[in-house]
């Protein structure tokens, strides 16, 4: 494991943790929000025994990658072409989960000659079109996606999640409950492992978060990458107990893609679900090589 920070200009700063062999396939895991580039000892492992090579970027404003005040999605794919060509890789592999889901397809949209297969999981879909179905809608991120302004965001994330995360597996800013009880034994399962001590998804604060938001919310949706542009084979992973990214909105990125499949499972949630992704990356890496 090798903790890397590579500047791509005189201000910005892309922080990355490389935790796999040079001899494994590479894949490039784009965090939910708030996360970071961290990734548990165990799922590190489950990844580099399947033959895989992680490799985990913060996205701007957590960890140490630099913030980027009104960045959209697609101008994400940038940093990520950054990292596969500062360690020398052709070719890869895409893993998004929740948020990192948008991130994960914008970067496969952008190299479409490169990327040679995707997992999301329990991602978030397009929400210009979210904003509009019922069973598709999250309203549980209309406190910063309706803000009215990035400051009026910022303070609406400290007051979820408190300035260091503290709050941050609590309820929903109504107060309602967001975990589904499969999720509610995974939280009790990673507070045992505490892989971070540097609290990395908040070492910066809110701000990474209060950009994600900003950027994928009903006013900028999908609008800054073509997501048809993917043609990688792609497997999307959802869960049917998911209460923060309703299943309705895989259903919809699963109809973007013309090389994909869906995959929903009845027994997981938001987190739980997350267990799927690894057994999907194995079967898109072998849809790849034509086995």
């Amino acid at each position: 494991m090798t903790h890397h920070r590579i500047s791509v200009n005189d201000q910005q700063v892309i922080s990355f943790e490389d935790y796999g062999d040079p001899g494994l396939d590479p894949v490039l895991v784009c965090h939910g929000g708030p996360g970071s580039r961290v990734m548990a000892p165990p799922a590190t492992k489950a990844y580099q025994d399947a033959g895989f090579r992680p490799i985990g970027i913060d996205r701007p404003g957590y960890g140490d990658s630099s913030p980027r005040p009104g960045r959209l999605i697609g101008d994400w794919a940038a940093d990520g072409l950054a990292v596969v060509d500062h360690l020398g890789l052709q070719h890869f592999f895409v893993h998004g989960s929740s948020t990192g889901a948008s991130y994960a397809l914008a970067l496969a949209a952008a190299a479409p000659d490169r990327v040679v297969g995707v997992v999301i999981s329990c991602g978030m879909s397009d929400q210009r079109w979210a904003a509009e179905v019922d069973d598709a809608r999250m309203d549980l991120a209309d406190d910063f996606w309706f803000a009215r302004d990035r400051d009026a965001a910022i303070a609406a994330a400290e007051s979820l999640y408190g300035v260091n995360g503290e709050h941050q597996h609590e309820h929903g800013p109504d107060g309602r409950e967001i975990w589904s009880p499969p999720d509610r034994a995974i939280l009790l399962s990673m507070a045992a492992l505490a892989p971070d001590p540097k609290n990395a998804p908040f070492a910066q604060g809110v701000v990474g978060y209060v950009d994600d938001r900003i950027a994928d919310g009903p006013a900028n949706g999908w609008q800054s990458f073509d997501v048809s542009r993917v043609r990688a084979p792609t497997i999307v992973v959802h869960g049917e107990q998911d209460w923060i990214v309703p299943v309705a909105q895989a259903r919809h990125t699963a109809s973007l893609l013309a090389n994909s499949e869906l995959r929903t499972f009845p027994e997981h949630g938001h987190l739980s679900v997350g267990a799927e992704a690894l057994p999907a990356l194995i079967d898109v890496r072998e849809r790849g090589s034509g086995a």
